[in-house]
């Protein structure tokens, strides 16, 4: 009895000090409460017809789970660091000329929006 009440002792104290939170997550980048920021992306045009490319996305708060939006449709991302990520665009995406909108969505939180042009 006296070993049952010691361990949920232990128990509710470790949550209570916010070791059974699911946001505490020491050493993940770009945790935080600041909102990811794009900063440029590279390339930012293509031709109409281009064959598929991968964009390089420059900013800064970007988390693991951080995913490219290319027109509000998510892109396959890779995470490369709080400051980069990359995702590749296909060729049916490069298929007619038009101004696309690009962020970040990371944490739940969109960033600023910055143009793809497809000539």
């Amino acid at each position: 009895m006296m070993k049952c009440i010691c361990i949920c002792l232990i128990a509710l104290t470790l949550v209570g000090c916010g070791y059974g939170s699911r946001t505490y997550n020491p050493g993940m980048p770009g945790t935080g409460s600041a909102a990811p920021a794009v900063a440029s992306i590279s390339p930012n045009s293509a031709t109409a017809g281009s064959p598929a490319l991968v964009m390089t996305v420059n900013g800064s708060n970007f988390g693991t789970d951080a995913v490219v939006y290319w027109n509000a449709q998510p892109m396959s991302t890779m995470f490369v660091s709080a400051n980069q990520v990359v995702a590749s665009v296909p060729a049916t995406s490069l298929t007619t000329a038009a101004m696309i909108p690009i962020y970040v969505r990371t944490r739940g939180v969109n960033s600023n929006t910055m143009n793809f042009t497809v000539q």
